[in-house]
């Protein structure tokens, strides 16, 4: 298990992270096939790179040659059997258990024995999904962090029944990706939700308390803690239904320290979901 035998890897969920994570590893000059049951997310996965190449090209971030080149290696599909000749597979679908354990078992089935299998979720068990294989050893946690190509981090988490190897390669891996690495037991919400949950879920709660405008709780928490953006606008950034569904499966694991704020849940049903949709703490032009 050595990250220079990779050639190809396969994206399982087209979405803001599984395209993004197609973007970075073809980028770093592997192979990518990106797959999505639904052919409509598989375009706009697609149109995301495209965007998202782009504006790194005018950024002056990486040349036209090298972004045509890394656009070029990346196939689309919609059936998860063209992932069968992939090294390594990362899934990125929605956020639910009960999905990932069912593309886990889909995986094992069609990829070669010997190919790792990673999640990029945030807050599931990476035991529970790799019980769903006949491979626990090599199934680990690749959490990005997003947006993918932009963010330096990626959080490698260990289940209980990961094998150091394949920790080891998650890390290389990572690293060949351009990437810097942390390691997390496989416990709820690892490193970075565990902690950031309650912090944004705090600042939502101190602006519908009064405590003061959303304006100044960011502006209070970027000046005063020196993060790059406030707890709202975070939120906002995330997606309030992501952050929201983080949320509850801490409260879930964890119990009321992790209880979701009322006004996140309200939003959530009001269907303003962050920058996304437009809408969320704040409103967003085209």
């Amino acid at each position: 298990m050595d990250v220079s035998t990779v050639e190809t890897v396969g994206v399982v969920g087209a979405g803001t992270m599984g395209h993004g994570i197609a973007q970075v590893a073809a980028t770093a000059g592997y192979d990518v096939v990106l797959t999505d049951v639904d052919a409509d997310a598989l375009d706009r996965g697609l149109a995301g790179i495209d965007d998202s190449l782009d504006r790194l090209v005018e950024r002056e971030a990486l040349t036209r040659e090298a972004a045509d080149a890394a656009r070029e290696r990346v196939s689309a599909a919609t059936d998860l059997e063209a992932l069968a000749p992939t090294d390594v597979a990362v899934e990125a679908v929605v956020e639910d258990r009960s999905v990932k354990r069912s593309v886990f078992a889909d995986l094992d089935a069609i990829l070669a024995d010997d190919a790792v299998l990673a999640t990029n979720t945030s807050t599931l068990s990476i035991t529970t999904i790799a019980s769903a294989t006949d491979r626990p050893d090599l199934v680990v946690g690749l959490h990005f962090m997003n947006p993918v190509p932009i963010m330096d981090g990626v959080e490698v988490v260990v289940g209980e029944k990961t094998a150091d190897a394949t920790v080891a390669f998650a890390h290389d891996f990572a690293e060949d990706l351009g990437k810097e690495t942390w390691e997390a037991d496989d416990k709820p919400g690892f490193v970075t939700n565990r902690i950031l949950m309650p912090w944004i879920n705090e600042g939502i709660r101190a602006y519908d308390e009064g405590v003061a405008t959303k304006d100044d709780i960011d502006r209070g928490m970027t000046l005063g803690t020196n993060v790059p953006m406030g707890p709202l606008e975070l939120a906002d950034h995330i997606g309030l239904d992501v952050t929201l569904e983080a949320s509850e499966t801490l409260h879930e694991e964890l119990g009321d320290r992790y209880q979701p704020a009322y006004l996140l849940k309200r939003k959530v049903a009001a269907g303003d979901l962050g920058k996304k949709t437009g809408r969320g703490f704040y409103e967003y032009g085209e």
